[in-house]
């Protein structure tokens, strides 16, 4: 960890427990290792990377993190103070005090949004809960963030199925900027969106950062937007972190053969290439029943009986360049 950290992610734990029900029995009979033992830092100002195939535990780490999801240990350190206890300990006012450095653009921007309400409510709604601004302000406030985002005053009075995807996605920045917020998740914000519209969210979240000071973790498989927005990049592979590094480094230099054929299945703009590296035997095994040693061993063509046997720990291989692997030379 780097003494510049904002957030501190220590030993994180999640676990679902699975159960087999009878007519009058119900036994609880394994767990699914959602997230299982990750620690990471982001600093300050940084827009920090986490990458992996759909179901890895990406999405589910962020909503830990925010406490939208209860862990089932591990802690979340903001400045120095533990959320995690903080909320369960905390009255409704600090709660909230810790809600307003934290928020969340969530991946499907029509799916967060009530279609009831019209987009300055929604924008409004935070305002509201937090009270931290004058009510006579709101409508004011509302249309500042509209155009903060690129959207216009007269947009407020319209409804979310009113908009393009793109549009929806603003909204959401807008209504997560509402509360003045230091850090902010971004959970594969622009994968339901066109090429040239995912540019533009990128560069607005970019700009973002550098006039709010704003601090992101942001969620994605696609690596292309990863390596433009981060500057250090997680990779989850089945609730576990296997390497961690700057992003060009990390890009560069990969060291797991996981990072690496993530790497590989990168589009390549050449309809005549093909990338054979880029195939991976195998199906993610499940999360209920992972394997023993290193979790990727079934899947990974540099695998010994030491890969099966012991799992690697998440060692500094190079200067600032983690990775879970016994064969990483």
């Amino acid at each position: 960890m780097t003494d510049a950290s904002f957030i501190q992610v220590k030993n994180l734990v999640k676990y679902y427990p699975v159960y087999s029900t009878g007519v009058l029995t119900k036994k609880q009979v394994g767990k699914v290792h959602a997230v299982d033992d990750i620690t990471f830092d982001i600093r300050k100002q940084e827009t920090f990377a986490l990458v992996g195939e759909s179901g890895c535990g990406k999405t589910t780490t962020a909503r830990l993190m925010l406490n939208l999801i209860e862990p089932t240990s591990g802690q979340v350190i903001v400045d120095g103070e533990n959320v995690i206890e903080k909320f369960k300990s905390a009255d409704r006012k600090e709660r909230l005090k810790i809600r307003r450095k934290m928020q969340m653009i969530f991946q499907n921007p029509y799916g967060s949004l009530d279609p009831r309400m019209t987009i300055s409510d929604i924008i409004a709604e935070p305002l509201v809960i937090h009270g931290h601004v004058d009510k006579k302000c709101h409508s004011e406030r509302v249309y500042e963030l509209l155009k903060l985002v690129g959207l216009e005053e007269y947009h407020a009075e319209r409804y979310p199925h009113e908009f393009s995807g793109g549009q929806r996605q603003r909204i959401c920045i807008a209504r997560a900027l509402a509360v003045e917020p230091e850090f902010i998740v971004a959970d594969e914000p622009v994968s339901s969106l066109d090429v040239s519209i995912r540019a533009q969210i990128l560069n607005l979240l970019a700009e973002l950062q550098k006039t709010m000071g704003l601090s992101f973790l942001y969620i994605s498989h696609d690596l292309s937007s990863v390596r433009q927005i981060s500057q250090r990049v997680a990779v989850m592979y089945l609730g576990e972190i296997v390497e961690l590094a700057d992003t060009d480094e990390l890009f560069d230099n990969s060291l797991h053969p996981y990072t690496q054929a993530l790497i590989d299945a990168v589009p390549i703009p050449d309809p005549k290439a093909k990338n054979i590296n880029a195939r991976l035997k195998g199906e993610v095994p499940s999360p209920i029943n992972p394997p023993i040693g290193c979790r990727f061993n079934p899947r990974c063509p540099k695998a010994t009986k030491e890969c099966t046997e012991t799992k690697p720990a998440l060692l500094e291989a190079r200067k600032n360049h983690l990775v879970a692997c016994y064969h990483n030379g």
